[in-house]
């Protein structure tokens, strides 16, 4: 015959095999930095009840590469204790709706490019690869035919701007030369920026990738390889002058 316990000692068995591998003092921070991030998530809460059900919905459309400061702040917790700083890295692109790419008074922005694009790219190709195009591009190697790499200063970072709003949207190099920088851009043909080099503030992703503005304007693809994210971006795209 078995050993009999009373209901009191089999929930001692139990709790013991479920003692947490972190000092409980350590799980205390850990749960609490969960929390404020999680709170985090709502920019204007009026209260807790009756934002729980906001933030399910938030959940499920934002989806898992969106950022958020939430999970950012989880993940960076996740980090200090002994966590893959590449999940970090994970909170980009910010993902955007479909929504941003709605048809407008001029195509998906509400007005033309500007009338003197940088580096003397073509206007009348930037206008249609900003405000009338999804999927298209200004072809392969097209900045090898403007004044890009002769005007812009190597020995700094430098700000693309829309070439509609006039935002920034890109800041490069970063992390990089920028010979680095050119010889990424030209081996696949395009200006190829990281993610450490994207104004998000201005930039986002679609589910299938596009790069867009948060106005609207077409700017390119995140197309991914082994060292992350790579924004191949039109450089028509981003001549533009700053306007703010």
């Amino acid at each position: 015959a078995g050993t009999s316990y009373s209901g009191s000692t089999r929930m001692a068995a139990a709790s013991n095999m479920f003692k947490p591998l972190l000092p409980p003092a350590l799980l205390m921070v850990l749960a609490g930095t969960m929390m404020v991030g999680y709170l985090g998530t709502q920019q204007h809460p009026t209260s807790l009840s009756s934002s729980l059900m906001a933030r399910s919905r938030a959940s499920l459309v934002s989806g898992p590469t969106s950022v958020r400061k939430g999970l950012f702040s989880t993940t960076a917790a996740f980090g200090l204790f002994g966590g893959s700083a590449s999940a970090v890295k994970a909170q980009y692109p910010i993902v955007g709706d479909e929504q941003i790419m709605s048809q407008k008074e001029h195509g998906t922005n509400t007005k033309p490019v500007q009338l003197d694009l940088r580096y003397g790219c073509d206007r009348k190709v930037a206008d249609k690869i900003c405000s009338f195009n999804r999927h298209y591009a200004e072809y392969s190697g097209y900045f090898r035919t403007t004044k890009w790499l002769s005007e812009v200063d190597k020995t700094k970072e430098t700000t693309y701007y829309d070439s509609v709003t006039g935002k920034p949207l890109f800041i490069a190099p970063k992390g990089r030369t920028f010979d680095e920088f050119q010889r990424e851009s030209e081996a696949h043909g395009w200006p190829s920026f990281r993610d450490e080099e994207v104004v998000w503030e201005n930039v986002r992703c679609l589910r299938d990738g596009e790069c867009v503005s948060v106005d609207g304007t077409h700017l390119g693809h995140n197309l991914p390889d082994r060292s992350g994210n790579r924004y191949c971006i039109n450089l028509v795209s981003v001549a533009g002058h700053p306007t703010i």
